[in-house]
């Protein structure tokens, strides 16, 4: 089976993990593009080409300031992977609640024997 092109959607482009990275570090405030490329330890050229990607499907903005180019977090597509999370971690929170109740009962029944 073909893989699937990276630029698809925002699950595709955030499965890189550098693209993460990225993220990651646009999260915290607008950055230049040298600025991410001394952060990553990575060549320019392939930091351009996570930040391509990361474009095509909306998750990055650019703006030009003087001879810089400037890249900021658009959150807004990542929506789509946290609603799909979303399910996963009801099931893993009733999941460790169940694992409380359990526990209690076991202390419970521990105190009850001493």
């Amino acid at each position: 089976m073909a893989r699937a092109a990276t630029t698809t959607d925002a699950f595709n482009a955030v499965a890189e993990p550098r693209r993460r990275q990225i993220l990651d570090l646009l999260a915290q405030r607008e950055r230049p593009v040298n600025e991410l490329v001394d952060l990553l330890g990575l060549a320019q050229p392939q930091v351009s080409k996570h930040l391509r990607v990361l474009r095509e499907v909306d998750l990055v903005h650019v703006r030009d300031a003087g001879r810089q180019r400037m890249y900021r977090l658009n959150p807004e597509p990542l929506r789509s992977i946290h609603d799909w999370l979303g399910k996963y971690e009801r099931m893993w929170n009733e999941r460790f609640d169940a694992m409380d109740t359990v526990l209690e009962e076991l202390k419970e029944e521990e105190d009850h024997d001493d």
